[in-house]
């Protein structure tokens, strides 16, 4: 499901020299990184630019490498990826000079995508509503040509209530494996107390109390969920570790501990269940059971 084709845009100069949105990395450190756009490379490899996170999770790309497409010619270039662009506008595009683009698809005439700036000396509300009039204007008197106007904020927001959907979908996901797991947690707890009832039954008879019983099977149980918890979690850490090293990543620890502890509190809720159902049965019967 990789798409072999992403929409390419090409960069004028002036964008170019105008620079601004900010980066998530860029393969040579420079005060404009949108110059790396200008700078040649190898035959047939066009330097490009694009959004961290498509490149990452939806091209599988990362900085430095090629991406290979076809010109109106036929010819095959390879798109090599120069800097990455953070949380920006171009989540489904990939940016080339100016120059490149008319070389290598020469029947684009004209333009079809415009960034508009629009006066921001007003307050933050004043900035909104002067965007929308000015979109509105433009919308209206190009209703001939076909022009849609986007704010950025409205564009963003549809990019991330996609990404909000998704990580919703895995929550859901995640909280049916958690409540499954904690049954069938309680169900092997429930099990391993069971199948000890005979051994119960006989340390009953030398003399153990309930209450001594049950802190021991409490004890084990515990001992046991807290190094499951333990491993399941670094093992976690460890796949989640070149995220969290990114610039600018976070993770819900507070959630995540809430979870861990909700597991851990599960489990001994099952087992102080399962400890009490077991102690509770005949002393006698289990003895015979296992004579």
């Amino acid at each position: 499901y990789r798409p072999q084709k992403p929409r390419i845009l090409g960069a004028s100069k002036d964008f170019i020299e105008r620079g601004g949105f900010q980066f998530q990395g860029v393969t040579v450190a420079q005060e404009n990184p949108w110059e790396l756009l200008e700078a040649e490379l190898e035959p047939g490899v066009i330097p490009a630019i694009g959004d961290y996170n498509s490149a990452q999770w939806i091209l599988h790309l990362g900085l430095g490498d090629e991406l290979s497409v076809q010109n109106e010619l036929g010819e095959t270039l390879k798109l090599r990826l120069v800097g990455f662009l953070q949380r920006s506008i171009f989540q489904s595009e990939l940016l080339i000079s100016e120059a490149n683009f008319k070389k290598h698809f020469p029947s684009q005439s004209g333009y079809a995508y415009f960034l508009i700036q629009t006066p921001s000396s007003l307050d933050a509300t004043g900035t909104a509503e002067t965007a929308e009039r000015i979109g509105h204007t433009l919308e209206s008197t190009l209703n001939d040509y076909g022009l849609d106007v986007r704010s950025t904020a409205e564009k963003l927001a549809s990019y991330r209530a996609v990404e909000n959907t998704y990580l919703s979908t895995f929550q859901i996901l995640g909280g049916l494996g958690l409540l499954l797991g904690t049954l069938g947690l309680g169900i092997v707890l429930l099990r391993n107390v069971i199948e000890r009832s005979g051994e119960l039954a006989t340390l009953r008879a030398f003399g153990f109390r309930r209450a001594t019983l049950s802190l021991m099977l409490l004890s084990e149980n515990g001992f046991l969920l807290l190094t499951g918890i333990l491993i399941g979690s670094l093992s976690a850490l460890i796949a989640v570790a070149p995220h969290l090293a990114t610039p600018g990543a976070q993770a819900p620890w507070l959630s995540l501990m809430v979870t861990l502890i909700s597991v851990f509190l599960a489990g001994m809720v099952a087992s102080a269940i399962a400890v009490s159902a077991a102690l509770r049965r005949p002393l006698l019967p289990a003895l015979k059971r296992d004579a």
